[in-house]
């Protein structure tokens, strides 16, 4: 009887992992192999898209170009890891006339925040760090932080304790407590007087932050800040590398991201796009310099910004996030696991702070859309009111770089162009988002 029941019940376990209900014996299914990534475009058709309405990007694009709102572009949309469009238009240089290539190189600013969340985890794969940690535990200079709750009837500051000591996980999410210094608030000012963004090194910028007290107590508001900056400074200290290098040995030289890096050496400046801004009458105007993001790309920097220092073409970029999109790996080089992507990509914040309060740059933080760990999440896009599909995460930069990444759909998209921020930089950036999805008539293929 019992060889009988043990025959049996093999039987009865085989059969239910067969039909996927049962844990004996399964195996998982590995995710179909990727070709080796070529930016040749591919038919559009073949990937879902339709040609023709796939054209209102392009005319969405030069049409900027041709009311001179940007001075260029290059464009990279991808799908199952295939392109199907890699374009340039415009001019990296209007005075010159110089026409915008594909191997132009751009002020990334805060698209550099993803490479460095990136950067981030693979220390958290190491076991390094927790995203429940004190950021104290690795900036002993933060044990002692204070909080500000605003003003005495003499002007001065009020201060208080934390509720809890600031986490790992609110400083990847914006919600520690500490801010930019581009607000009206006290706080924001003494970052202003302390020149924190212009210290001499990550070590200065770290010291002078130990003496300037929490916006808000941590994991009560959302406000765009210096946290990746500060993330850099963990890096340096956890690996014994400077951030720059350390990008390059982990994810720029094993994605093949030739371009990427913290400034351009004087043999590439030739192909550094120059940078405007619309002056009061909206027409385009070089941007000589920008106290607020006060970074000379033609040197080394002596204190890399994680935050907004990277320079990168925009197929460098494309790579980088394809391999986001591809759960973690490019060409056969995993930077991350897929569950890391997933734990990045995720949304980190409570539904008390996606209320529609807090924003940064366009992006709002409201129901359906959260941050995760140095990216935008769209977590429920009917919420959010957007095309996109679930899980979509996102940023970008000061000077109009913007990508998005969509496993739903296994959709990538970067474009780069130079224009600082405006007060509505014409929302070029959800544009595209409309402009493409409408473009997207066959997902199931």
């Amino acid at each position: 009887m019992t060889i009988v029941r043990i025959a049996f019940n093999l039987a009865v376990a085989s059969a239910a992992c067969a039909l996927g209900t049962g844990p004996l014996f399964a195996q998982p299914h590995p995710a179909p192999a990727r070709a080796a990534l070529s930016l040749t475009p591919v038919k559009p058709e073949s990937v879902g898209f339709s040609s023709a309405r796939l054209e209102r990007l392009r005319t969405l694009l030069d049409e900027e170009v041709n009311q001179k709102q940007i001075s260029g572009y290059v464009t990279i949309l991808a799908r199952h890891g295939k392109v199907v469009l890699y374009r340039a238009g415009g001019y990296s240089d209007v005075a010159s006339r110089s026409p915008m290539t594909k191997d132009a190189i751009f002020r990334d600013y805060s698209m550099t925040k993803p490479i460095t969340g990136v950067a981030m985890m693979t220390l958290y794969e190491e076991g390094k760090w927790l995203p429940s940690d004190p950021i104290s535990k690795f900036i002993p200079e933060f044990a002692h932080l204070k909080v500000f709750k605003g003003l005495d009837a003499s002007g001065h500051m009020i201060l208080a304790d934390p509720d809890h000591a600031p986490t790992m996980r609110e400083l990847m999410s914006h919600s520690a407590g500490f801010t930019y210094g581009f607000g009206n608030t006290p706080v924001d000012a003494m970052y202003r007087e302390k020149k924190v963004l212009a210290s001499k090194n990550l070590q200065e910028m770290i010291d002078k932050l130990a003496t300037i007290p929490l916006l808000y107590q941590p994991g009560k508001a959302w406000v765009y800040s210096v946290s990746m900056d500060i993330e850099g400074y963990i890096v340096e200290k956890l690996s014994g590398q400077s951030l720059p290098d350390f990008a390059r040995d982990r994810i720029f030289t094993p994605l093949g991201m030739r371009d990427a890096g913290f400034y351009v050496p004087a043999a590439k400046r030739a192909r550094f796009v120059t940078n405007y801004h619309p002056d009061a009458d909206g027409h385009l105007v070089v941007e000589t310099s920008n106290s607020a993001l006060p970074m000379d790309f033609s040197v080394p920097p002596t204190m890399p910004s994680g935050g907004g220092g990277l320079v990168s073409t925009a197929e460098d970029y494309y790579r980088f996030i394809q391999m986001l999109a591809n759960g973690g790996e490019l060409d056969g080089k995993r930077i991350l696991a897929p569950s890391t992507v997933k734990l990045m990509t995720s949304n980190h914040l409570p539904a008390s702070l996606l209320t529609g309060e807090f924003a940064g740059g366009m992006h709002v933080m409201r129901p359906g859309f959260g941050y995760g760990y140095n990216c935008a999440v769209i977590f429920n896009p009917p919420e959010a009111n957007l095309p996109d599909g679930k899980g979509t995460f996102l940023w970008d930069g000061a000077a109009g770089t913007w990508f998005w990444v969509d496993p739903t759909n296994d959709l990538v998209f970067v474009t780069m162009i130079q224009r600082m921020a405006s007060p509505d930089n014409h929302y070029l950036e959800y544009r595209s988002h409309a402009v493409v999805y409408q473009a997207l008539v066959d997902p199931s293929k």
